[in-house]
């Protein structure tokens, strides 16, 4: 398990968030990260695998910037959202969500019925929590609602399940797959955009596509006007960027003794070929790595996806063929040859991976070393939930000054 360091938390200052928000089907915290960093102070984390709600619950008690949450917010033990019950779960934040409500609800629900890598089975796979999203959202009556999920739902053979799901938020009818015609009151939600978002088009240095639905309670988007995020990076970031000072930090200590000529040769293969690969690549898109791949609990341990995926890492001096033992284990362990030293390219420790996710380098996960990889492989990059966090707290913002007017 990687450990998370307990600082000291006397006489620190705790900022009142401007929103509040619940997540559900939260993983390590992707999401949950970058609508913090949009100003969203979390009541409640809702995850069932045991590992990433392990990694919620540590890094909650222990981040220098989340005192607020340790105080207010319910990180669940493992729970399945189907049995997730507001007056039930909800004890340190009650009082709160009482008298402050529901600003947003997100989550991503799971991606398995929709994925191209699975059946897209959509509605009839038992893992679809869309009707659970939607069911909670009638019950918290959240003024936002954000839902994630990956591209394929976005794909033509899913335009009816979408239709449902929009007619369910807002009203209106769509036509089943039989031809008939269903009609929904709706449960008073305008959907302003369901869309693709790349998360390299927000400093993420991978290609990540997402789909994600904003939609707002009717009497609170009124006449606001909702603006889709743009990714504000005029330059992709590369692969090589965004690991060099990690991936230094891996060799440094064997550049003495008795790896030290294999170790400063393998280092700087990878960063000739990693620099190469981004010169070579600028003008598409600058070194960017594939879509890390969480991967199934049925199937083996960790690496970095199908063949084609390692074929791409390949292209970045990168071994996709399993994971590196973090720093201090490889030592330990005497793992430099796999990790580190072998002719195919360092490995990706799990750190490294979550540097490619966009996560903020202290942030901690749970579990062993495959455990730890799948909830970063499974995650919704933060910047890419921060710069959605931003565009929906723009709406919330501009409609409490409107009410604040008309009051």
């Amino acid at each position: 398990m990687t450990r998370t360091n307990q600082p000291d938390h006397s006489g620190q200052e705790i900022e009142e968030p401007e929103f509040t928000s619940i997540e559900i089907c939260a993983g390590a915290g992707g999401q949950a990260i970058g609508l913090h960093q949009a100003g969203f102070g979390h009541l409640a984390l809702v995850e069932i695998d045991p590992h990433a709600a392990e990694t919620l619950k540590n890094n909650v008690a222990s981040h220098p910037r989340w005192g607020w949450e340790r105080e207010h917010c319910d990180v669940l033990p493992p729970t399945d959202v189907n049995d997730f019950k507001r007056d039930k779960d909800l004890e340190k934040s009650a009082e709160l969500l009482q008298q402050r409500g529901l600003d947003l609800l997100a989550g991503g629900v799971p991606c398995p019925p929709f994925s191209h890598a699975g059946k897209q089975l959509g509605k009839d796979d038992e893992r679809d929590l869309f009707p659970r999203m939607l069911a909670l959202v009638d019950e918290l009556r959240p003024k936002a609602v954000m839902i994630e999920n990956v591209r394929g739902i976005m794909d033509p053979k899913f335009d009816t399940y979408r239709d449902s799901i929009l007619a369910r938020l807002q009203g209106g009818s769509y036509q089943e797959d039989d031809g008939q015609i269903v009609t929904e009151e709706g449960i008073g939600y305008r959907v302003c955009k369901w869309d693709i978002l790349e998360a390299s088009d927000f400093g993420v240095p991978q290609l990540r596509p997402r789909a994600i639905l904003v939609a707002f309670r009717e009497d609170v988007l009124k006449d606001v006007k909702y603006e889709w995020p743009t990714g504000a990076q005029t330059e992709h970031v590369s692969v090589a960027e965004a690991l060099k000072e990690s991936m230094l930090a891996r060799y440094k200590p064997y550049f003495k003794g008795t790896h030290a000529a294999k170790a400063r040769e393998a280092y700087d293969r990878w960063l000739r070929t990693a620099e190469d690969r981004h010169r070579e690549l600028m003008e598409k898109g600058g070194g960017i790595a594939p879509t890390l791949v969480g991967g199934s609990k049925k199937h083996g341990g960790a690496d970095l996806g199908p063949s084609r995926a390692k074929a791409a890492w390949k292209q970045l001096g990168v071994n996709g063929l399993g994971v590196a033992n973090d720093p201090e284990t490889c030592r330990t362990k005497n793992t430099e040859e796999r990790d580190l030293l072998d002719p195919k390219g360092p490995m990706l420790t799990v750190q490294q991976a979550a540097i490619i996710q966009g996560f903020p380098p202290e942030w901690q996960f749970a579990g062993g070393k495959t455990a730890q990889y799948r909830q970063v492989g499974n995650a919704f990059p933060p910047p890419v939930a921060k710069a959605v966090g931003d565009s929906i707290a723009e709406v919330l913002r501009a409609a409490r000054e409107r009410d604040k007017k008309e009051a």
